[in-house]
């Protein structure tokens, strides 16, 4: 479908370490319709160790500064001495960006499986992340997440200021609890039912009413910003859930909240985040809900 034409998305934060991940999150900005007022901020943070190669950082920094600079936005560079969580939470800290860019992958020192520094930012910062996977060639296929609760009200308005590209398809996620039907007995090892048969077919059928609600609650606050999309309900684990399913129908990007519920309706939205830019197979985008 075609995108909205507002979006309102201006000051967006990109933390360059020169890695493969990084390029194409390079390319993904440099792609995207940004409105003109739109600033994106170049942000390559130097360790003490890497000073004594500074011209090689700087080299590093010029090829970003290549593909973006002639773009129909405004941007800028920064080349900062520090280490890269501090400094790029630091920097946020005082210029407050929309929205912060950043490779999955890092290639310093600092960065593990992931990438230290991605967790880092992600979990301890205030801001919307968006992590990218050189595999984001495209932004055509987009899966958003929901539980119903604050955090996922605020992600669906985020997304509707996003500049999209012109053609997607958006699809929204609810995950319904599965009912635990037995319980262990210990020391015996004898596995006893919870429920009965019509007291589980009754709770099977409140939560999908209330799947069904917070679908479609997601779904018009969606169409507020003029987006469109399709609703899609799964039960069971939520991470092994949406990682299936987005391993199967080839999303491009996963959208989440970083907060949510914790009960028998909802899920512990900052664990699934976690565990979604740990192991998600696509990009991640995660939402954090306003202070």
């Amino acid at each position: 479908m075609l995108a909205p034409v507002k979006n309102r998305l201006l000051n967006i934060l990109l933390a360059d370490d020169g890695s493969l991940d990084v390029h194409a999150a390079v390319q993904l900005l440099a792609d995207l319709p940004h409105e003109s007022e739109c600033v994106i901020t170049a942000l390559r943070v130097f360790t003490p160790l890497e000073s004594s190669e500074y011209h090689l950082v700087e080299a590093e920094a010029l090829k970003t500064t290549k593909l973006l600079d002639s773009r129909h936005f405004q941007f800028k560079s920064e080349l900062i001495l520090g280490y890269p969580s501090d400094t790029i939470i630091a920097y946020a800290e005082e210029h407050t960006p929309d929205l912060i860019v950043m490779g999955a992958k890092g290639k310093n020192l600092f960065d593990g499986l992931l990438g230290s520094v991605v967790t880092d930012v992600v979990h301890s910062g205030k801001w919307p992340v968006l992590i990218v996977r050189p595999s984001l060639h495209e932004m055509k296929r987009i899966l958003l997440v929901t539980d119903g609760s604050p955090a996922s009200q605020s992600t669906c308005d985020y997304l509707g200021a996003f500049p999209l590209p012109a053609l997607y398809s958006l699809e929204v996620m609810h995950v319904l609890p599965a009912i635990k039907v037995t319980y262990l007995v210990e020391p015996a090892g004898m596995l006893l039912p919870m429920y009965t048969a019509e007291d589980e077919a009754r709770l099977t059928q409140e939560n999908k009413t209330i799947g069904h609600e917070i679908l479609e609650k997601a779904c018009y606050q969606l169409g507020q910003h003029g987006l469109d999309a399709k609703k899609v309900m799964r039960t069971g684990d939520p991470v092994e859930q949406i990682l299936e399913y987005a391993h199967s129908n080839q999303i491009d990007m996963l959208v989440c909240g970083s907060q949510g519920m914790d009960n028998i309706t909802g899920w512990l939205l900052g664990s699934i985040s976690r565990e979604l830019v740990l192991r998600a197979p696509c990009s991640v985008l995660v939402v954090r809900k306003p202070q």
